[in-house]
């Protein structure tokens, strides 16, 4: 267990993920809580990080910072995307055992895994296949991540374990639908169409991919059960790299579709455009390990969507929208 009083470093603190990891550690008593923005610390900069670490000295490091998007984004910013990502991974976990982190999580994404994977998806599945081209450099960059963890592990001990989540969604996600992922892209695009009157959706694909989504609040919920109770010497002698986080549930997005329809009230039609790529066909974790070791997630799918829109519907203000509403 984790001393409350422990200085705890969150990266990315101003995110989707960051947001709900601070919170989440707040009302579980932690008090000793660093943050800081990108402006504040440029964690692609070597120099900057290290210097950081030397000043703060933090206890316990949480990496949810992250460059993020969806199929559009990751496909279009290929470059930005693996290397802001390596760079920040990198300075943070090698700055951590310099300085003598007791304990670090780092967060990928269920990205790492073959295109064509078996499922549901076994951590030990990662590195059996290619991956999905479109965010090939991403899911790149994120493995580096967990081999970084493993390795400095193995040959200096530190207590560096990587958690993949699956598909994330909740307050605070991206609505810019340049560079978001399909929930908060797929609520934007259904309450413009209500309100505009229009009396139909395009949306890419044919609908038929099957995708695992999991409320950030029960992601934030997991990291801090990780935190307090898991260790590097329990997941690194079983074969394992990492733990998958998820419901093992999956949804097709035309159903998504539908169900998010109906919440935003929307009463047109739904058109889909198959010359657009749909992605991988299908991407399930399998969370047994996880549940093995004593966490299940708690907000079922339409519960957690419809908080996420009475978020945007109340803060549409400070939701990431296209850059010409910022």
């Amino acid at each position: 267990m984790i001393p409350h009083d422990k200085k705890i470093f969150i990266m990315g603190s101003g995110g989707m993920v960051g947001r709900a990891v601070t919170a989440q550690l707040g009302r579980r008593g932690y008090s000793n809580l660093l943050t800081r923005s990108s402006q504040e610390l440029d964690l692609r900069a070597q120099s900057a990080v290290e210097q950081f670490f030397e000043a703060e000295r933090p206890a316990v490091v949480i990496i949810a910072a992250a460059k993020v998007g969806g199929i559009l984004a990751n496909n279009t910013f290929r470059g930005e995307f693996i290397y802001d990502n390596l760079m920040i991974e990198a300075n943070a976990i090698h700055a951590s055992m310099r300085h003598g982190v007791e304990k670090l999580v780092f967060l990928g994404s269920s990205c790492i895994y073959p295109k064509l994977c078996p499922q549901p998806i076994k951590e030990e599945y990662l590195l059996t296949g290619e991956l999905e081209p479109t965010n090939e450099p991403y899911a790149l960059a994120k493995i580096a991540g967990i081999k970084l963890c493993e390795n400095y592990h193995r040959q200096y001990g530190s207590n560096f374990i990587a958690a993949m989540p699956t598909n994330l969604f909740g307050p605070y996600d991206n609505f810019d639908l340049q560079t978001s992922h399909v929930i908060p892209a797929l609520i934007r695009k259904f309450f413009e169409a209500k309100t505009g009157g229009a009396n139909s959706v395009k949306l890419w694909g044919t609908g038929k991919p099957r995708r695992e989504f999991l409320y950030v609040e029960d992601l934030a919920q997991a990291i801090v059960f990780l935190m307090e109770n898991i260790n590097a010497s329990d997941i690194y002698p079983n074969g394992i790299s990492h733990i998958n986080v998820g419901t093992g549930e999956d949804v097709q997005i035309l159903e998504l579709a539908e169900r998010i329809k109906a919440i935003t009230g929307f009463n047109g039609a739904i058109e889909f455009d198959p010359s657009m790529p749909d992605g991988t066909p299908r991407k399930l974790l399998d969370t047994s390990r996880l549940d093995e070791l004593g966490w299940r997630y708690a907000t079922p799918l339409d519960k957690g969507l419809a908080a996420t829109f009475h978020w945007f519907l109340k803060n549409a203000a400070v939701a990431r929208l296209a850059a010409d509403q910022k």
